[in-house]
């Protein structure tokens, strides 16, 4: 029976007019050429948006990096010979995509830093212009990192993508966060939260992307040290510091890093999404041409047929 069914529908296959499939496929040609100039329009809008965004990113990035700054001279002359084994690694995205591979990128590096990577790409860019401290080079790349080191996620994007493998080191995630561009109050809420969920740690591992330039991007991270680290630190055991005062400057600076990695990521963010849009749009061109090229050829054989037939009766006659 299965056979039978099978002979007659490509005997009624035969059967249609070739006319009939040259109009077919130029139809469905025709639509897709349709929807990918749509496609091309929509790419072309992001680009121009996300090329905006960025000049305004990059204003906010320059801001932010004074906030880094302060905080590197801060620790600079806070150095302790302790080694601080719990480690809380803050994690920074964002929610949207369309962005290329940035976000997968700070996924990989936490990953990375996780599982005791001696050749993490956090070890090469740990010393940006934030004031990353130099501690961080040794500390994120040792054997002290603890697998089950608590996670902070801010972004849904870099959520979902370490749910899979680190869901049990999850502590506090964060998501509508700098929708626009991060300010300095995001970042001391993030910071706020932090601090009243609990979280025991020595020091806090901030990873994020580094801007490099318009093109060009690459994961990084910095230190933040804790309320106990700075307390055996040898610079503070000088002072008679009361406990306030240390907790304030520990939350305050944790605070100023987020803020200032915050804003570099969101200016990555906005040249990834620029170059991937104009990347789209490129292979939105493309595909038109050559679709274009199929439609012409298309329409000429059926044009040709057509003549033919046309010919072929007058002959006859």
């Amino acid at each position: 029976m299965f056979a039978r069914q099978a002979v007659s529908r490509a005997v009624a296959q035969r059967t249609v007019p070739g006319d009939a499939r040259n109009m077919a496929t130029l139809r469905e040609i025709e639509l897709r050429l349709k929807s990918v100039r749509n496609i091309q329009k929509i790419t072309n809008s992001m680009k121009v948006v996300a090329s905006t965004k960025l000049a305004k990113a990059q204003k906010a990035m320059q801001t932010g990096k004074e906030y880094g700054i302060a905080n590197s001279e801060i620790f600079q002359h806070s150095t302790s010979d302790k080694p601080t084994p719990n480690k809380l690694f803050i994690v920074i995205s964002s929610d949207k995509g369309l962005c290329g591979g940035i976000h997968s990128g700070v996924s990989k590096a936490t990953r990375k830093a996780l599982s005791n990577a001696d050749d993490s790409p956090l070890v090469t860019s740990a010393k940006s212009d934030l004031g990353t401290d130099p501690s961080v080079n040794a500390s994120t790349s040792s054997k002290e990192v603890d697998p089950q080191s608590p996670v902070v996620v801010i972004g849904d994007k870099s959520k979902s993508q370490l749910m899979r493998t680190l869901n049990q080191n999850f502590r506090v995630t964060f998501n509508q966060i700098g929708k626009d561009i991060p300010t300095f109050a995001d970042a001391a809420s993030v910071a706020d939260i932090i601090v009243k969920s609990g979280v025991k740690y020595d020091s806090a591992v901030i990873i994020y992307n580094r801007f490099l330039s318009a093109i060009s991007y690459e994961p990084a991270a910095m230190e933040v040290k804790g309320e106990e680290a700075l307390k055996e630190s040898d610079a503070f055991k000088a002072y008679e510091n009361e406990d306030d005062v240390t907790k304030d400057l520990a939350e305050f600076s944790l605070a100023n890093a987020i803020y200032a990695a915050l804003t570099e990521s969101h200016a990555c963010e906005q040249s990834s999404r620029r170059n991937a849009m104009d990347n789209a749009s490129k292979n939105a061109g493309e595909m038109i041409n050559t679709l274009q090229l199929q439609y012409n050829r298309g329409r000429q054989a059926a044009i040709t047929n057509e003549l033919v037939d046309i010919i072929t009766g007058a002959s006859a006659l």
